[in-house]
C-alpha cells in the first residue's frame, strides 16, 4: 500500500533538495556580501525596523539596572556629599587661618619696621584682655616688670600711639588708651607745628584737642603727632587726625575733634617703648639746688674759721707765759708773782676764743701737759 499524501497536501521538493539549495544560497550570499558588500543596505534597513522592538524588549533590564544604579548612586552621592562638606569645613578653618596669620605677619612686619625706625629699646607684647571697668578705656598686656616694662612707658603699635603703661605687675601689665578721659598727650601739628595738648573723650572712640585758639591756623585732615615737650613720648609719633573744628565767637579756644589714627581697641600686639628723655634739667630746681649748697659751705667755712681762730689764741697764750719767765730771770724778786699772773690766767685766755665744743676736740693729754707747765712756770 503506498503511503502518499494526497495531490492537495504536496509539500514541493524533498528536504534533502531544499537543504542543498539554501546551503548553496547561504554561501553564495556570504561570498558576495563579502566581496561585493551586496546585503548593506538589507541589513541597514533591517537594523532600522527591528531597533523599536529591541529597546522594548530591553526595557525589564534597563529598568531594573537603573533602580539597582540609583540605590547605589544615591548612597555614593550622601557619602560624597558627608565627606566634602567636612573636608569644606577643614578647608574653610585652614583658609581663616591662613588669612588670621597673614595679617598677623603684616603687622608683625610693620612693628619690626617702626621699631627699627624709632631706634629706641621696645618690648613686644600682646593684648590680652580688657579692664572690667566700664567707665575706663584700659586693656592689661602680656609684659611686666620681669620683662622690663616701666611704669610710664608709651605704648605704640604699627599706625601709631596706643596708650601708655600706668600699672605694671610681675607678669602683666595695665595701660591706659590715648581714647580715656583721663589721659592727656602732648602733641604738635605737622603742617603748621602748632603745639597742644589732645585728651580722650567720655564716650571713649574720639579725642578732644584742647588749648586751640581760634584764630590758629588748624584745618580738618591736619595730622597731629608727638610734641616731646613732656619727656615721655618720642617727637614724631602719629596720634590722632583732625575730624572737626568748631570755631565760636564767644569763645577764646575752638572745639576741635580728632579721630585716632591707631587703631585703639582693635590692635593684638603693641610695642612698649623704653624712652630715655634727653631733656635739659630744670632751671629751677638746678638753682635750688645751688643755692642749698652754697649755704652748706657757708655753714662749713664760719666752723673752720673759728677754730683756727681759736688754735691761734691758745698757741699765744702759750707764748706769754714763756716770755714772761725768760725776764724773770734778769729783772727784780717780784717776777714770780707776774709770772704766777699770767699762769693763773693762762686758762682764762684759753677758754675765750674756744668754745665747749672746741675744748672737748682736745685731746686731753696737752691739757694735762698744759697745766703741769703753768704750774712749773708759777713755782719759779
Amino acid at each position: 500500500m503506498e503511503y502518499s499524501p494526497p495531490p492537495l497536501f504536496r509539500q514541493g521538493p524533498s528536504a534533502l533538495a531544499r537543504l542543498i539549495f539554501f546551503v548553496v544560497l547561504s554561501l553564495a550570499l556570504l561570498v558576495s556580501d563579502a566581496r561585493f558588500k551586496t546585503l548593506e543596505v538589507v541589513r541597514g534597513v533591517l537594523g532600522a525596523g527591528l531597533y523599536p522592538l529591541q529597546r522594548a524588549a530591553l526595557v525589564p533590564r534597563d529598568f531594573f539596572m537603573g533602580a539597582a544604579d540609583l540605590a547605589v548612586t544615591s548612597s555614593t552621592l550622601r557619602t560624597e556629599n558627608t565627606q566634602l562638606h567636612v573636608r569644606n569645613l577643614q578647608l574653610s578653618q585652614q583658609a581663616n587661618a591662613a588669612a588670621s596669620l597673614v595679617a598677623e605677619n603684616t603687622h608683625l612686619r610693620a612693628l619690626l619696621q617702626l621699631s627699627q625706625r624709632i631706634g629706641a629699646q621696645t618690648t613686644p607684647a600682646d593684648v590680652q584682655y580688657d579692664t572690667r571697668d566700664p567707665f575706663t578705656q584700659k586693656v592689661v598686656i602680656g609684659g611686666g616688670s620681669q620683662q622690663g616694662i616701666q611704669n610710664g612707658s608709651p605704648v605704640l603699635s604699627e599706625d601709631g600711639v596706643i596708650g601708655q603703661v600706668t600699672r605694671v605687675f610681675p607678669m602683666q601689665s595695665e595701660v591706659t588708651l590715648v581714647t580715656d578721659k583721663d589721659q592727656a598727650v602732648p602733641v604738635e601739628v605737622v603742617r603748621t607745628g602748632l603745639r597742644s595738648v589732645i585728651y580722650g573723650t567720655a564716650k571713649g572712640d574720639l579725642l578732644d584737642l584742647r588749648f586751640v585758639p581760634i584764630s590758629a591756623d588748624l584745618q580738618v585732615g591736619d595730622e597731629l603727632v608727638t610734641s616731646g615737650l613732656d619727656g615721655v613720648y618720642p617727637q614724631g609719633l602719629p596720634v590722632a587726625k583732625v575730624l572737626r573744628v568748631d570755631k565760636q565767637a564767644d569763645t577764646a579756644f575752638a572745639r576741635v575733634v580728632c579721630l585716632p589714627l591707631a587703631a585703639v581697641r582693635g590692635a593684638r600686639q603693641v610695642l612698649v617703648l623704653h624712652y630715655v628723655p634727653q631733656v635739659p634739667p630744670n632751671p629751677i630746681a638746678a638753682e635750688e639746688a645751688a643755692a642749698a649748697a652754697e649755704a652748706k659751705d657757708a655753714k662749713k667755712k664760719p666752723a673752720k674759721a673759728a677754730d683756727k681762730k681759736g688754735d691761734k689764741k691758745v698757741d699765744d697764750a702759750k707764748a706769754k707765759p714763756a716770755a714772761a719767765a725768760g725776764a724773770s730771770g734778769a729783772t727784780a724778786p717780784a717776777a714770780p708773782a707776774q709770772q704766777a699772773k699770767p699762769a693763773a690766767n693762762a686758762p682764762a685766755a684759753d677758754k675765750k676764743p674756744a668754745d665747749k665744743k672746741q675744748l672737748e676736740r682736745r685731746p686731753k693729754e696737752s691739757m694735762r701737759e698744759e697745766a703741769a707747765k703753768a704750774v712749773e712756770q708759777g713755782g719759779h
